[in-house]
């Protein structure tokens, strides 16, 4: 079966030793962060600092892939989503079985949350009961807790820290009998803060005998901590969510993917409508080509890093507090700023963040192009 499909593919042109891409090698030269930005923004002059893209655009051999194979989009995509499932469970040191794809780590977290609303995975939505509920830091990543809210969970906040990282102990006294969803974005959004491994691997161990436990890892790409993939067949109750939609630069072709035991993959894909396919047969192209280009991502980390470290000492002579941040994002306090930042940012074209906590008018921004950052700097000076 393998052998007829790897035939198929290469007849369409994909093939699999390379991803079927005419000479990757020709395109994985160093990244130059001037000519990789998109520039369809640039028609409004505005600058994106909202939504922690990656400003230098897929990689160029996911380019090549999104060029080179738009002629398939007419066929279904099965086979192309086995191969890029093989190619993840490499990467993360998983069986194929281990492994789930979705448009965008988004779809994934829904299926979670329709998942958990089940009794046990199966059965009629907990509605009305008052009991059920999730446990989720504050403030961490929250937008799509809403499909929790509509299906009857009610939401108990972890408070963090002093230095807002995520209290681990905060939110093992959050949960009860009655929780369905411990929830843990690591890096955390939008403070940029990492739970150390080993604590949050002791916490897991815990909790996960009595409730389920989503740990959303799309920044840990900007980090150099391991995944916690490698022991999702030690704890069931464990699901992982990935995306490349940040450091791969894939946002708006919409791919990510869960890492979970055997049965927990099952019971989620059987609440998929389509398993494994509602990704396009190029963004899985793109997604396999990106996860051969180690020089893009090499150089994009750097990047990051340097503009990072540029804007966070900007910041600070602006007599903005900033917490130290593990990805390509900075969370900051306007207190102490003289000025009205969104206006600042309005009159100078910059798409920023909002405020996540009043008090210390906490807000965050996106890590951009050196030239954006200091774009930004000068506006809000």
């Amino acid at each position: 079966m393998e052998t007829n499909r790897r035939l198929w593919l290469k007849k369409i042109g994909i093939g699999v030793a390379g991803v079927g891409l005419t000479n990757f090698n020709l395109f994985a030269s160093p990244l130059e962060s001037e000519i990789l930005i998109n520039s369809f923004e640039n028609d409004t002059n505005l600058i994106f600092l909202r939504s922690n893209e990656n400003p230098y655009g897929p990689s160029p051999l996911a380019r090549k892939a999104f060029l080179d194979n738009a002629n398939i989009s007419n066929r279904y995509n099965w086979d192309v989503a086995t191969l890029l499932i093989s190619d993840l469970a490499k990467k993360n040191s998983v069986k194929d079985e281990n492994i789930l794809l979705g448009a965008g780590s988004t779809e994934i977290l829904d299926l979670v949350a329709k998942f958990v609303s089940l009794e046990k995975g199966q059965g009629s939505p907990q509605r009305g009961t008052g009991n059920a509920n999730y446990v989720i830091a504050d403030p961490s990543y929250d937008y799509w807790t809403v499909s929790l809210d509509n299906l009857g969970l009610t939401k108990n906040k972890g408070p963090l820290t002093s230095d807002k990282k995520i209290d681990l102990n905060a939110m093992l006294q959050a949960v009860n009998q009655n929780t369905k969803l411990v929830y843990i974005c690591n890096p955390n959004n939008p403070t940029g803060t990492v739970c150390e491994r080993e604590a949050l691997v002791e916490f897991i161990s815990k909790i996960s005998q009595k409730t389920i436990v989503l740990i959303d890892e799309a920044y840990l790409d900007f980090t150099k901590q391991q995944s916690l993939s490698p022991i999702v067949n030690d704890h069931k109750n464990i699901i992982i969510t990935k995306t490349f939609s940040k450091m791969y630069g894939l946002a708006g072709a919409r791919i990510g993917y869960a890492i979970a035991d055997k049965t927990t993959i099952d019971d989620l894909s059987n609440i998929q409508s389509n398993t494994n396919n509602s990704v396009s047969v190029l963004s899985k192209l793109a997604a396999i080509a990106s996860l051969k280009d180690e020089n893009f991502v090499s150089n994009c980390y750097s990047l990051n890093e340097n503009v990072r470290q540029y804007t966070i000492s900007e910041l600070k002579k602006l007599n903005c507090e900033c917490i130290s941040s593990n990805t390509n994002f900075i969370y900051f306090s306007l207190a102490k700023y003289g000025k009205d930042y969104f206006k600042q940012l309005e009159d100078n074209n910059i798409e920023g963040g909002k405020i996540y906590e009043e008090r210390g008018k906490w807000t965050r921004i996106t890590v951009g192009t050196m030239d954006e950052m200091k774009k930004f700097i000068k506006a809000i000076q």
